[in-house]
């Protein structure tokens, strides 16, 4: 395994003081292979589609709690307020299902490169090109509506697995997907840590009260309602969190920053199952 550049920046980063990064060139098959790798072996008695789970595949006393939460799931308000969105025609009379006619399962279908825009398409992002094509104001990127639509598309697609391509013929598809490898082992903020710190070298470690989820499986299950919130939530407003927790500027909701950095690690994610909407503490 540590022949691959993944692991081995692993391996600067749990122990080096320099800028995290890759150490040798590697392919986003190989990395993402030596990424799934480094966590079946971290945690050997978790069955690999428990990962999908989360914190709760790994810490059995917070998994009976989150049972006994999802028995009257604090999220199914939000999917019954999605749906109604989803279904209801913007002023011209067309509505989401005129943009996403395979829809509203469509959870696997992003993020994705975007040949057209040169960019990550992530699906809040598509979900306001769908709006302002119609003569809609953009809904806001961290909770509320948006938040509510995902719920129920993300409801709607479960089951579905976890398919992210970086098509080999457009090297702007790489290097967005690079750009977000470098984030997320880049350290900053007063704490000087990287998401990799958290997730990836001290995975199943416990902070304070809470044990620190694997990154692998961190992306399938949202939108999510957290408890310390109180509502619904986006993945991008989670990331916020994560940088303003190591006292870090937070960077946009579906900036490039943080478009790139989902990118890069559902391909790492490849192959779990979407089980979101989720709820976590």
């Amino acid at each position: 395994m540590t022949k691959h550049g993944f692991l081995l920046a692993t391996l600067v980063l749990a122990g080096a003081t320099l800028p995290i990064g890759p150490v040798t060139a590697a392919t986003p098959e190989e990395e993402q292979a030596a990424f799934q790798a480094y966590f079946k072996q971290r945690f050997p008695n978790v069955p690999e589609d428990e990962f999908k789970n989360g914190t709760y595949a790994i810490d059995p006393v917070t998994r009976e709690n989150w049972e006994a939460i999802e028995e009257f799931p604090p999220y199914e308000n939000a999917i019954s307020q999605g749906e109604t969105l989803w279904n209801t025609p913007f002023a011209d009379g067309q509505g989401y299902a005129d943009c996403f006619p395979d829809g509203p399962a469509i959870m696997n279908h992003y993020p994705r490169w975007d040949r057209e825009r040169g960019q990550v398409m992530t699906l809040p992002l598509a979900l306001n090109a769908c709006r302002t094509a119609h003569g809609e104001t953009p809904l806001k990127y961290k909770k509320g509506p948006i938040a509510d639509l995902l719920a129920y598309i993300a409801f709607e697609s479960r089951g579905q697995i976890t398919r992210v391509e970086i098509p080999q013929d457009d090297p702007r598809a790489l290097a967005a997907y690079e750009q977000g490898k470098r984030f997320y082992f880049a350290r900053r903020g007063q704490l000087n840590f990287a998401c990799g710190h958290c997730h990836l070298a001290t995975s199943g470690a416990r902070l304070r009260t809470e044990t620190l989820s694997p990154a692998y499986g961190h992306t399938t299950h949202w939108p999510v309602y957290r408890s310390d919130w109180g509502e619904m939530g986006t993945l991008h407003r989670r990331f916020a969190g994560c940088n303003e927790q190591v006292r870090a500027k937070a960077f946009e909701p579906q900036g490039e920053e943080y478009r790139n950095l989902e990118y890069f690690l559902t391909y790492m994610n490849n192959g779990l199952e979407l089980n979101g909407p989720g709820a976590r503490k």
